[in-house]
C-alpha cells in the first residue's frame, strides 16, 4: 500500500461504514458490524504508518495530510478506542431497542454519525493545515451533538444544546487565533501556501510578531481546550458524556478530548519557539491546575456515576495539560503514554456504565448498589477500570502520573506538582468512596430494578473487548515495548528543552 493510500484508508475506512448504514441502514448480524471492521481497519493503518514515519515524516493529497511520528501515535489512540467501543455497540443498541429507547430509524443514524465522527478525528491529526485540523474539530462537534441527544429526552436535548453552544464559542475563539496566527505568518513573509502549515509555522517561529503570537496562542488554547474539557469552558462535558449512548461517551471522553489537546500540543510547538518555553507552560500549568480543581470540587458530592465518569475526564485532561507545561521530552513521553492509558481505561469505565445502567434502570451511585453480586462481570470490569483511572499498579496511568511527576519537580514544577497531587487525593478519595458504594454496598431494589438486572447480558464481544482494553492498560505500566520508539520520536517533537 502506497503512502498515500495508507494516509487516506484511516478516513475513508469509517466514510465507507458510514455509507453502509445510509443505504442499508443498521442490521444486527451484518452492517451493525461494519463500524467495528472500520475501526480495526483503522488500526491496522495507524500501526502501518506509525512503522512508515518513525523515521521521518510522510505525506500525501498534495501535502494536506501529514504524518509522523505524534501523527501515528494519535491514530494508533483513535484506532485503540474505536475497536472496543465499536465492538460493544452491537450489543448496546440491541438492549436498547429491546427496553424501547432505540428505533430502527435511530440506530441508522447511531451508525452513520458515529463512523463519521471516527473519521473526522482521523482527519484532525492527520491534518497538515492548522485550518483543516479545525474544520475536523468542528465536525466532531456536528456529528456528536446529535449523539448526545440520541435519547431525545428532555436531559438529553439540554445537553446537546449546551455541548453545541459551549464548543461552538471555544471554536469560534480557536478559529480567530488562527486567524491571528496566519496575519503573523503573512507579516513575516512566510509563503502563503504554508501560513496555515503547522510544519512551516514552527520552522518560520522566530520571525513572527511575538505580540499578536501571544494573543493567537492563548485563544487557540482557550479553543481547543474548551474541546478537551478544560476549565474554565469545562460545563458543557458532564451533561454531554452522561447523556451520550454507552459507546459515544467511551469515543468521546477516550479519544475526542485527547485529539483536541493534539490541537494544543501542535500549537504548542510553534509557541515555544516563537514565544519561549515559559509563556505556555505558565498558561498551561494555569489551565490545568484550575480543571483539576473543578474536578476534585465536583467529585465530592457527585451522586451520577456517568457524571462522576465524566468529571474524571476532566482531572485527567488537567494532568495532561500539566504535563504539556512541563514540557520536557520525559514529560512529553508521559503525557502521550497518559493519552493512551486513559483513553483505553475511559472507554471501558463507560462501556461498563452503560450496561450497569441498563441493568439497574439507574444511573445514580445509589441506585446501582451491590453490583458484585448482581452483575459480576460488568461489576469487575468497571471497579478495575476505575482502578486503572485512579493510578493504581499495574497499569499504564500509574507509569505515566510518575514520569510526569518526576519530570516537573526536575524541571522546577514542584509548586503545581505538590498542587496536583493535593488536588489528586481528593478525586481518590471521592471516587473511591463512590465506587466502593456501587461494587459493595447494599443492593436497595427500586422499581422495576431486580426484573431488568437478571434480564441484560454483557454480550460476549463486548466482555471480550472490554477485558482485552483493561489487558492492553495494564500491559503499557509494565512495559512500552512496542510503542518505545515511536513514544520516544513523537515526544521529541513537543519535548521542550528549556
Amino acid at each position: 500500500m502506497t503512502t498515500t493510500a495508507l494516509l487516506i484508508a484511516p478516513v475513508g475506512l469509517p466514510l465507507l461504514a458510514a455509507a453502509s448504514h445510509a443505504v442499508f441502514g443498521w442490521r444486527p448480524k451484518t452492517t451493525a458490524w461494519s463500524g467495528a471492521a472500520a475501526a480495526a481497519g483503522l488500526l491496522a493503518c495507524a500501526v502501518a504508518l506509525a512503522v512508515a514515519a518513525v523515521d521521518r515524516p510522510r505525506t500525501g493529497l498534495g501535502g494536506l495530510l501529514r504524518a509522523d511520528a505524534l501523527s501515528a501515535y494519535m491514530l494508533v489512540v483513535i484506532g485503540a478506542v474505536a475497536l472496543p467501543a465499536l465492538l460493544a455497540s452491537p450489543g448496546y443498541l440491541a438492549a436498547e431497542r429491546a427496553a424501547g429507547h432505540t428505533s430502527a430509524a435511530d440506530a441508522r443514524r447511531y451508525g452513520i454519525l458515529t463512523q463519521t465522527f471516527v473519521a473526522a478525528m482521523a482527519l484532525a491529526v492527520l491534518a497538515a493545515n492548522l485550518g483543516v485540523l479545525w474544520v475536523a474539530v468542528e465536525a466532531t462537534t456536528i456529528c456528536t451533538a446529535f449523539l448526545v441527544g440520541h435519547r431525545r429526552t428532555r436531559h438529553a436535548t439540554e445537553a446537546a444544546w449546551k455541548y453545541v453552544v459551549i464548543c461552538s464559542a471555544g471554536i469560534a475563539l480557536a478559529f480567530l487565533g488562527i486567524v491571528l496566527l496566519n496575519f503573523a505568518a503573512r507579516h513575516a513573509h512566510v509563503p502563503s501556501s504554508g501560513a496555515l502549515d503547522w510544519a512551516e509555522l514552527a520552522r518560520h517561529a522566530t520571525a513572527l510578531d511575538a505580540d499578536v503570537t501571544r494573543v493567537a496562542v492563548a485563544l487557540l488554547v482557550l479553543g481547543f481546550g474548551t474541546k478537551a474539557g478544560l476549565a474554565p469552558l469545562h460545563a458543557w462535558l458532564p451533561d454531554a458524556h452522561s447523556q451520550a449512548p454507552a459507546p459515544v461517551s467511551a469515543l468521546m471522553s477516550g479519544v475526542l478530548l485527547s485529539v483536541a489537546f493534539y490541537a494544543v500540543l501542535r500549537v504548542k510547538v510553534i509557541a515555544d519557539a516563537a514565544l519561549g518555553v515559559p509563556f505556555t507552560r505558565t498558561l498551561l500549568a494555569a489551565v490545568a491546575l484550575v480543571s483539576l480543581a473543578a474536578a476534585a470540587a465536583l467529585l465530592l458530592k457527585q451522586r451520577d456515576y456517568k457524571r462522576m465518569l465524566a468529571y474524571s475526564s476532566i482531572e485527567h485532561m488537567g494532568l495532561i495539560a500539566l504535563g504539556a507545561a512541563v514540557g520536557t521530552p520525559l514529560a512529553a513521553s508521559a503525557v502521550l503514554l497518559h493519552i493512551l492509558g486513559h483513553g483505553l481505561a475511559k472507554s471501558v469505565a463507560f462501556l461498563a456504565s452503560g450496561h450497569i445502567q441498563q441493568a439497574t434502570g439507574s444511573t445514580r451511585v445509589d441506585g446501582a448498589r451491590g453490583l458484585i453480586a448482581r452483575v459480576p462481570l460488568t461489576a469487575g470490569l468497571f471497579g478495575a477500570s476505575l482502578a486503572a483511572l485512579l493510578g493504581f499498579p499495574p497499569f499504564g496511568l500509574f507509569a505515566s502520573e510518575l514520569g510526569m511527576f518526576r519530570a516537573g519537580f526536575t524541571a522546577g514544577m514542584g509548586w503545581a506538582v505538590a498542587a496536583a497531587l493535593l488536588l489528586m487525593l481528593v478525586v481518590v478519595a471521592a471516587v473511591a468512596a463512590h465506587t466502593g458504594r456501587m461494587l459493595l454496598g447494599a443492593h436497595r431494589p427500586g422499581p422495576g430494578a431486580a426484573a431488568l438486572a437478571g434480564d441484560v447480558r454483557l454480550a460476549r464481544s463486548a466482555a471480550l473487548a472490554l477485558t482485552a482494553a483493561l489487558v492492553a492498560c495494564a500491559a503499557l505500566g509494565v512495559t512500552a515495548w512496542p510503542l518505545h520508539t515511536l513514544l520516544d520520536t513523537a515526544a521529541a517533537i513537543i519535548g521542550a528543552h528549556p
